[in-house]
């Protein structure tokens, strides 16, 4: 049976766990990048993953998947692709460019989608002339760790798309879920993202210190990691884009992202990507 080919537009922190979980999925992985400075900062996060996960038994062979991702900075190949993922950042210009080349070089058959966490997929499958065809795979940092996979339904996204989105997300080991209306937000985020903004808020006000609120958390609500841990985790600056998209899409001040989360992402303090966030985090790359 022959492998499916996934190209991966954009390795940064969310391009590159979906990549190297196409490619313990057994797919064959390219991953498009600007340049090649930035192509090795992938090729080295994920090999540093995979190792990590081979070293706690819980990979067979780190080099076998290796050998599964391509890495380019042209569009070779893309014709040829069965799957591409969209996965550069939150922006909905840069991602309408995206897709404007991919409805240009991509074959009919081509699933087309966007791993935004927050922006319209509608307007996304806008800018081709196959809206048809795209579609939101929505995944959850760390990808190779995080369970979900969120597909989201574009107005004219087509079932069949969405029914195949799902069983690629399945194929790549995810519980499944389908936002079946594309607002803002979609499923998760929109309940999440107010929930940690008003953790930030909770902090800023002094109310609380990041420990007892992640704590509060765990203990009262049986969550396995606290809010501000969780924006850590994910990074400050895609949480603050994704809170950005919601209060625009809405136009409802409950949505207006908290100042100090803005204020820590201007001073550059985003979480484990950067080694500081709510927390410090010394040996950024460890176990």
């Amino acid at each position: 049976m022959r492998q499916v080919k996934c190209f991966v537009i954009g390795g940064g922190l969310m391009g590159s766990g979906i990549a190297q979980t196409a490619a313990q999925a057994e797919m064959e992985v390219t991953v498009i990048d600007v340049s090649e400075e930035a192509l090795a900062k992938t090729r080295e996060k994920i090999s540093d993953s995979l190792h990590r996960l081979e070293r706690r038994g819980k990979l067979g062979d780190a080099s076998a998947v290796k050998e599964r991702i391509g890495y380019q900075t042209d569009w070779a190949g893309i014709p040829e692709a069965d799957l591409i993922i969209e996965a550069v950042p939150e922006n909905l210009a840069l991602k309408q460019r995206v897709f404007q080349q991919l409805d240009e070089s991509a074959a009919a058959g081509a699933l087309l989608a966007s791993n935004t966490s927050c922006l319209s997929i509608t307007a996304i499958g806008a800018a081709t002339k196959r809206p048809e065809n795209v579609v939101g795979m929505h995944f959850f940092s760390p990808v190779p760790m995080m369970p979900l996979l969120e597909v989201v339904k574009g107005r004219k996204t087509a079932k069949a798309t969405v029914e195949r989105a799902a069983a690629i997300g399945e194929k790549l080991g995810k519980r499944v879920i389908i936002a079946q209306k594309d607002y803002p937000g979609f499923l998760m985020n929109r309940i999440w993202l107010p929930m940690v903004n008003e953790a930030c808020y909770a902090l800023m006000e002094g109310v609380g210190t990041p420990e007892d609120i992640d704590q509060g958390f765990i203990d009262g609500y049986g969550h396995k990691m606290g809010p501000l841990r969780t924006l850590d985790m994910a990074g400050l600056d895609v949480a603050l884009a994704a809170m950005e998209a919601l209060y625009e899409g809405f136009g409802d001040p409950k949505y207006r992202p908290c100042p100090l989360l803005r204020n820590m992402v201007e001073a550059g303090d985003l979480g484990v990507k950067t080694g500081k966030g709510f927390y410090s985090y010394a040996d950024v790359g460890g176990d």
